[in-house]
């Protein structure tokens, strides 16, 4: 088997982190009005620096900043679109764990404006890990486009701004793309695009709900791949991009279930990404016979590793594992990472720091024995 020289690598992770103690306190300080965003600025720098370095340190080729400067994976990077804004309603999500549900109530999103990209996004945070803080190659991740949609629905798009949904469609690809570009005159080389919704539509339940918004939740998937597409057309050369498919993770809860057969075919064949970074940690996320669909040219990111329990998974099952999806897919055409982020929002799964860096090393021992790489 050969090491990878490009993105996405053999031992990866998909993005988010824990935020330190001492980070949550400072932005709950800032958001209490007791610290000014410089000083909150300051512990943020503080606490990336102390994360990259840890993931340098247990031998992974890429670092993120662990989205510790948000919120969210996906909302504080949706709001900052010209157009999108907060409704005055919440949103009742329902996650589900072993011991019963939990739910989340974000503001909905509302379109009530022209959907335009006028600054870039994220571009100080970027900045600061790929200009000072890293020398492994930094991956920027963002919410796909498609979250926007998902959200709320046809229902939260106003038709007074958007009359013809194909015009709401073609601005938000193209504030897409006008980021993409931004992004890689920064030097971005590794982006990834976090998208629930390609993964949630394998769940019936999640089909039906989709529908009662208005939206054709049998092709759904497809109109998310002409978008995505869309907004990747003018991607800078050399840039290597992943999508991230998983079912919900929201302290260590899930929303939807079911493997990826209904979406397989498309996904894998015709969404223009060199890998995919897919949910396989437990029965939820179905078999790997979807693997099938993948192209010879395009990467599969195994994520084996739950990021929703603390215990460390044995190394000999994730080789059998691996070894299982080689059936379906060449073993050269895969790598591990965990199934989801550590903290897709800033409470965090239910673990600590040392099982996260355990997880961590672990799948970067397990990709070294399966695939060579130093």
């Amino acid at each position: 088997m050969t090491q990878r020289s490009s993105p996405p690598y053999r031992a990866d992770h998909v993005g988010s982190l824990l935020r330190p103690t001492y980070l949550r306190t400072a932005r709950e300080d800032f958001a209490a009005g007791r610290i000014t965003a410089e000083a909150l600025r300051e512990v943020e720098d503080r606490a990336v620096t102390e994360v990259v370095r840890m993931q340098e340190e247990i031998g992974l080729s890429t670092a993120t900043d662990g989205e510790f400067r948000r919120s969210t994976w996906h909302m504080d990077f949706i709001y900052r679109l010209a157009g999108i804004g907060k409704s005055d309603s919440t949103m009742n999500v329902r996650f589900h764990n072993d011991s019963g549900d939990v739910e989340f109530t974000p503001a909905a999103t509302r379109v009530d404006g022209m959907i335009a990209l006028e600054e870039p996004i994220f571009t100080e945070d970027f900045e600061y890990l790929s200009g000072q803080v890293t020398t492994n190659t930094p991956k920027l991740t963002l919410p796909s486009p498609s979250m926007v949609h998902y959200r709320g629905g046809p229902a939260a798009i106003s038709e007074e701004v958007y009359p013809d949904i194909e015009e709401f469609w073609n601005d938000l690809s193209a504030a897409y793309a006008d980021q993409i570009r931004a992004m890689g005159r920064l030097g971005c080389r590794y982006l990834q695009l976090d998208d629930t919704s390609l993964a949630y539509l394998n769940d019936p339940a999640q089909r039906e709900q989709l529908a009662a918004t208005g939206a054709d939740a049998e092709r759904q998937h497809l109109r998310n791949i002409k978008q995505i597409n869309a907004a990747l057309a003018g991607k800078p050369a050399g840039m290597a991009v992943t999508t991230h498919m998983c079912r919900g993770n929201y302290r260590s809860s899930w929303v939807a279930e079911g493997g990826y057969e209904f979406v397989a075919e498309a996904v894998f064949s015709e969404l223009d990404v060199d890998g995919f970074f897919l949910e396989y940690d437990d029965e939820r996320s179905g078999g790997f016979a979807p693997l099938r669909f993948v192209p010879e040219n395009k990467m599969v990111v195994l994520g084996l590793v739950t990021t929703k329990r603390g215990e460390l998974e044995s190394k000999d099952t994730l080789k059998r594992r691996i070894d299982e999806a080689s059936r379906y897919i060449d073993l050269d055409q895969l790598c591990l990472s965990p199934q989801c982020g550590f903290a897709s929002t800033e409470e965090g799964n239910a673990l600590n720091h040392e099982q996260q860096v355990a997880k961590l090393k672990l799948i970067v021992e397990t990709a070294q024995e399966v695939w060579g790489t130093s």
